[in-house]
Order: structure tokens, then sequence, then C-alpha cells
């Protein structure tokens, strides 16, 4: 089998990059900004540089994301922006070849697509493999096992929720679940509880510094915002009860996925998982006091497990030195 140097995770919020010979060599946002001109739209920035520029853009510039739930959805401009990213960590056109992480749910169109993106770019050999797997991998599991593990991944953009043994997927969904629909959700609710409206870059330093489900939490965060009656800048104080208004719905719907993917399963493969307990990855994962609700939330034994946000990554790097289990993976997808 060839050998592959690369393995790259192009998430909904973040793309991540493992080099064989580097390690983990890269973690950007997943956005790109373009400015208009006469010849159509022009790349002006990609990544850190492009979500810096997010809210302070003229009217000519949009910065977005070239993907939606996984989804190519703006596929010369994935292609800009990854060619750009692999600069970075020394690619070598037509000699080096790279895993690709896929959802669950991906379609066979999906599939091509990201196929003949990696070809474009100069990939001599491409391979896609679940994220999934490469989580449960990274985490430490035997994926190999006829014993039954069920991973769940909450990502930037989706959620996948996978039965693995055997190295194969033998029950797998992607929900439209993620980060971003929860900085979304966060701006929507301040502006309308609070009158108060906020940019999505606040909304996710929000999340990650308030958001929290310890009962009774005290943290707060100083915000601006713009005022919605007076149209003029507000100064607002936001408490982790606040944002909490918006986790406990968001992690409802994923223990309610759980239970239903569950309840789906023969009773062999339960006892596995309810032995093993659910896997739990993807960077909504860190969100605080998530164990203490699960605990009290979910009816099933359950881990969090450690750097849940790179657990996919750093287990498709742990890959490109398994030849034969990566052969096993590639034949079972």
């Amino acid at each position: 089998m060839t050998k592959f140097r690369y393995a790259i995770e192009i998430g909904g919020a973040y793309t991540k990059i493992y080099v064989n010979d580097m390690g983990y060599a890269l973690c950007e946002p997943t956005l790109v900004s373009a400015e208009a001109t006469a010849d159509g739209y022009q790349i002006t920035a990609i990544g850190q540089d492009a979500k810096d520029m997010i809210g302070k853009t003229n009217d000519s510039t949009e910065v977005f994301s070239p993907i939606s739930n996984g989804k190519i959805m703006n596929y010369e401009y994935l292609k800009q922006m990854l060619i750009g990213f692999f600069a970075k960590v020394d690619f070598r056109k037509n000699i080096d070849s790279v895993i690709v992480l896929i959802n669950c749910g991906i379609t066979e169109h999906d599939r091509e697509n990201y196929l003949n993106l990696m070809h474009e770019i100069g990939f001599k050999e491409v391979e896609l493999v679940p994220t999934a797997l490469c989580a449960l991998y990274g985490a430490g599991k035997n994926i190999s096992s006829t014993k039954a593990n069920l991973i769940v991944n909450i990502g930037g953009a989706n959620t996948d929720i996978a039965v693995v043994n055997l190295n194969s997927i033998i029950k797998g969904a992607t929900l439209g679940l993620g980060g971003k629909a929860v900085d979304v959700a966060i701006a929507n609710t301040i502006a309308q509880n609070d009158g108060v409206v906020i940019g999505l870059v606040t909304s996710e330093q929000l999340k990650r510094e308030v958001g929290s489900l310890y009962q009774n939490d005290t943290l707060n965060m100083e915000v601006t915002g713009v005022d919605i009656e007076t149209k003029v800048p507000r100064t607002y104080i936001i408490s982790a009860s606040d944002i909490a208004l918006v986790l406990k719905p968001f992690f409802d719907e994923v223990i309610r996925s759980v239970d239903v993917t569950l309840a789906s399963l023969a009773p062999e493969i339960t006892h596995d998982i309810i032995n093993s307990g659910v896997i739990f990855t993807g960077g909504m994962s860190n969100v605080s006091g998530l164990e203490d609700y699960f605990k009290r939330n979910l009816k099933y034994p359950f881990k969090i497990v450690e750097d849940a946000e790179s657990v996919a990554i750093m287990g498709a790097g742990k890959l490109l030195n398994d030849d034969r289990l990566l052969k096993k993976i590639v034949e079972n997808t």
C-alpha cells in the first residue's frame, strides 16, 4: 500500500493537518475572505487571517466557509484555501499522498468531490477515512475488535454518531448539530432576550470562555454590541446562565440522538456499548460542566476523551504509520 504522508480533517470550524515527519502541523479556521473585483471575486485571505477580518470588511468583501455540513459548497475557493494551507507544511506536489477524514453520512457524489479536489491539488494518492474511526483510534480504542463501540464526535458543523467494530462503521449518521450552530444561537438569544446584537466571533468567545453547564455557575463576561433600538454601541454583561439557555437544548438533542441510536441496535451490540461506555469527542465535548450534565441526564455510561478537539486528527496521524490497519479500514469504507 502507498505510504501516506499527510492526513487532513476539513472541519466545519477548523481545518487540521498532520504530517508524518512533522506531527500535528496546522490548525486554522476553515474560512476564506474574498473581494469583489471587475474579474469576479478574488481571495484576499484564508484561515486565521480571514477570521480576523470578520465584521471588519467593506461591503465588497465577504468572509465565508467553502464547506457546509461536510459538503463542498465552493469548490474553487476550498481548493485555493487548501493549497495555501499545504504550502505551510512542506507539501510536495505529485509526490505526497493524503488521508482525508470524512463524515459518516457523506454521499457518493461528495466522496468523488473530495477525491477530485485532492488530486487537483497535486496529491499522488488519496484515501477517504471516516472521522469517527480516526477519533476512536486516537482515543486508544481497539477498532479491530469484535466488540462494538459507540462514538459521538461533536464538531464545528456536524455531529457524527457511529457504532464501530471490525475496522468499520456498522451504523452511522451525521447530524446537523455543531459548534457553529451554537454560536449563531447564542447571538440570536442575546438579541431576542437583551436587545443587543453581537457578532459571531464574540459568540464563539462567549461559548469558549463563559459557556458552562454547571448548575449555578457564576462566570460572566463583558461584551460590546449594538443596541437594537438605539443603534448605538452598548456594553453588556453575559453570564454563564445566559449561555446555558442555548447549551442545554443542544446537548439534550445529542442525548436524544444517542437514545435513538442505542434503541435501534441488536441487544448484543448494545451490551458491548453499555460495558465500554459511549465515547464523546470533538470540540464541543470540551464545554465546561458537560461531564456533570451527562451524569444527570444521560442514561448510559460514557467517557469524554482528553484532548477531544484534536483526537481525530491525531488518530489519523497514527494511521499514517499503520499500513495494515489503514488498508483494512479502506477496504471496509
